[in-house]
């Protein structure tokens, strides 16, 4: 067979039944997806993995010895039942195989293999049911060399139950025997001042080691590969952006008359921030930044003043926000912010799907003839019919609830247009430099004087139920003393959820500690309090996504005034809502949310100079992951202490979510968290070497990987960021 590279597609190497095979289970097209397909663990001839420890209902696999072979009738049915029982010398297993009864000679007592299939249980019992398996030829002739193989590491591949485990190893050797030399993504002075292998020997090694201690450098190699070639792409990328041509968007008159008005002065952070931003308006390439801040540090007012910036050349902004709750509180805190004088001038215009057909039309009109300078709405905003005359600015806020194509499509809409992304959920530095390694980022940590802050206290019912009924009592306390409270449920109707849930059989089963299901709803909730003697004369209401649009902005502006003590809600009050006079929040079921969401909620309090206090309550029991979340809360109000606490106990894949850049799913061996100075070492040198060569016609091996390991589908995410 002629040598292949890893551009090569599967089915030339290894035909197209098995091509298709590795497509359907993994989206493997060509040579390198499958080479990039790390073994998870290695095992050993004569090691016996702890069957104990296996977890009912996953696939797995594991390397056991045969102790006993029985063939019997079976009962209800026709044929017979080969029951085969493996053991690692402390606890069994049973494999079961129907109407197969030629399996015994194969499968005798005392042969040692890797057995991999569904893990069941049957009578207490562990058990596959009709499982692959590939036995170690020890015996025989084999058993002369047997002594040689003892230590080669046999490599365990995630698999499916499709794709074994064994089935890929087979096709591994097939295109490892056939492949060429592959170019190297590393600068050879920067991978032997590091000690790694080249890169064909370190896949080689990652897969067919000869020894346990090849392992370890191999997989050293293969991970600075992944943070190099990741990073090289990100600057790429903010190489291309700064290639375009932008409009420059000098201050003028507007942002000095906007900020003479203002009753207070800037933080420091917010000082620095604008400045930055004011900064890259000017530029000649368009600007891409991200500012992350603390729940009601000033990002809004930031992202004012860069809008006036903007407007002060005609230019238009528009501001995406994910809820039209959101969207709304926007638009009123803008209009407020500007005052009677600015805001006639640039026309503040709303624009949303729940808008009356003669108001999108209106709004639409004002924002294709460039009267409405600030344009804000949902998703809304990516209609085609909706245009504008010079869009320059993209503000993307809670740019963690958008993906990709529909801030492109947004940003489409200009010539461009500077972009400028809020967050409220502090990222860490880590996943800063990993997933928005192409954006600027700026951090305010700042907040405003003149607030009072807020208490936060675990209400644990697993441990203290009496404390459920003072709860209410502590909001109703709130509400004697002026202020107003928020109650924030899991779901709408907590009954109507379950009883889909059971219907549907999709309820997934609880993390340890959670509750099998919702019991508060915002449905439940309120009927509760309607029967409370406390709340007699307390004006309580709803709010939930479920309510038209219309409902909701009155149910926001009527709290927001006062009218409403107590709101009984879901989380689309997570971000944004900003009423003062709002002291206390309770959280029921906290466990039920993540430690990001339940900062963001507790954010909703404590806004003015009234005290907040946040109740979260739980019964999830002491000492279980989901009881930890809700404490870890608990203990701080520092958003980037907690965003840190959030990647220990979630994991990054979960904090990172959906992969916004699109680089994500090229990671096999890197962890963002673990990898934190080798990602920063690599990013160093990713530097220098795009500063000598940003072509990177000097470095094939690097542009080929970047091609490669970021296709086409990502390259399209990474120039949307």
């Amino acid at each position: 067979m002629p040598a292949v590279s890893l551009e090569t597609r599967l089915e030339g190497v290894v035909g197209g039944k098995t091509a298709t095979a590795l497509t359907r289970a993994f989206g493997m097209v060509t040579v390198g997806d499958l080479v990039d397909h790390y073994p998870r663990r290695y095992a050993r001839r004569g090691e016996l993995t702890p069957i104990a420890s296996l977890p009912v209902g996953e696939q797995v696999t594991i390397v056991a010895e045969v102790k006993s072979v029985a063939t019997r009738p079976m009962r209800q049915r026709k044929g017979s039942l080969l029951e085969v029982l493996i053991s690692d010398g402390a606890g069994t297993l049973s494999l079961t195989f129907f109407n197969q009864p030629w399996r015994q000679n194969e499968l005798a007592v005392g042969r040692q293999g890797i057995f991999s299939g569904k893990v069941g249980e049957f009578r207490g019992q562990k058990q596959f049911a009709h499982p692959d398996y590939q036995l170690f030829d020890d015996e025989d002739a084999a058993r002369l060399t047997a002594v040689a193989h003892q230590n080669e590491p046999i490599p365990i591949y995630p698999a499916t139950s499709t794709v074994s485990s064994w089935d890929i190893a087979k096709t591994m050797k097939v295109v490892l025997d056939t492949l060429e030399d592959v170019p190297d993504p590393l600068p050879d002075d920067f991978r032997r001042a590091q000690g790694l292998l080249d890169a064909r020997t370190a896949i080689e090694r990652i897969h067919r080691p000869d020894f346990p201690d090849q392992i370890e450098l191999a997989r050293e190699t293969l991970r600075m590969h992944e943070a190099f070639v990741l990073q090289a792409a990100l600057l790429q990328q903010r190489q291309f952006v700064r290639a375009m041509a932008a409009t420059a968007r000098p201050a003028g008159d507007l942002l000095a008359r906007f900020d003479a008005r203002l009753p207070f002065a800037l933080t420091p952070d917010q000082a620095v921030v604008g400045e930055r931003i004011a900064a890259d308006l000017e530029a000649a390439w368009p600007m891409n930044r991200l500012v992350q801040g603390e729940v009601g540090s000033g990002k809004t007012l930031v992202a004012l003043r860069a809008m006036l910036q903007v407007a002060q050349s005609g230019g238009q902004s528009a501001l995406i926000a994910p809820t039209e709750v959101l969207a709304g509180q926007h638009l009123r805190s803008i209009t407020r912010m500007l005052g009677p004088q600015l805001a006639p001038e640039l026309m503040p215009m709303l624009l949303t799907g729940q808008l009356s057909a003669a108001e999108r039309r209106k709004a639409a009109l004002r924002a294709a003839a460039g009267q409405a300078r600030i344009v804000v709405g949902t998703h809304a905003l990516l209609s085609e019919s909706t245009t504008f005359a010079d869009l320059g600015l993209v503000v993307v806020d809670e740019q963690h609830r958008f993906g990709v194509e529909q801030r492109e499509s947004l940003r489409a809409k200009g010539t461009s247009p500077h972009v400028l992304v809020l967050t409220a959920t502090p990222i860490p530095r880590t996943v800063a430099m990993t997933v928005f390694g192409d954006l600027d980022v700026s951090t305010i940590r700042t907040l405003p004087s003149g607030r009072a802050g807020i208490t936060s206290h675990v209400a644990p019912l697993a441990e203290k139920p009496a404390w459920f009924p003072r709860v209410w009592e502590r909001v109703a306390e709130e509400v004697a003393a002026g202020h107003q409270a928020f109650i924030v449920c899991a779901s709408i109707d907590a009954e109507a959820t379950a009883k889909a849930g059971a219907e549907s059989g999709s309820d997934a089963p609880p993390l340890e500690g959670e509750q099998e299901r919702t019991r508060w709803g915002v449905v439940q909730v309120h009927a509760l309090l309607a029967d409370h003697p406390a709340y007699a004369h307390i004006r309580v209401e709803i709010l939930h996504g479920k309510l038209p649009g219309e409902q909701k902005d009155a149910v926001m502006q009527a709290f927001a005034r006062g009218e409403i003590d107590v709101l009984i809600a879901t989380t689309v009050v997570e971000v944004g809502v900003d009423v003062a006079n709002a002291s206390a929040m309770v959280i029921l079921e906290a466990d039920r949310f993540g430690v990001s969401q339940l900062h963001q909620l507790r954010g909703r309090v404590g806004r003015g100079g009234v005290p907040g206090i946040c109740l979260l309550v739980t019964e999830a029991p002491a000492g279980t992951p989901a009881r930890a979340r809700v404490e870890a809360v608990a203990a701080t109000t520092d958003g980037f202490a907690l965003a840190e606490v959030d990647l220990e106990l979630r994991g990054e894949g979960d904090v990172l979510g959906d992969a916004q850049s699109g680089v994500r799913s090229s990671l096999r061996l890197l962890r963002v968290v673990a990898d934190a100075d080798l990602i920063a070492l690599a990013r160093a040198a990713a530097e220098r070497v795009l500063a000598d060569d940003p072509a990177l016609l000097r470095h094939p091996g690097l542009a080929a990987s970047i091609g490669r390991r970021v296709g086409r589908q990502e390259r399209a995410a990474l120039a949307k960021n």
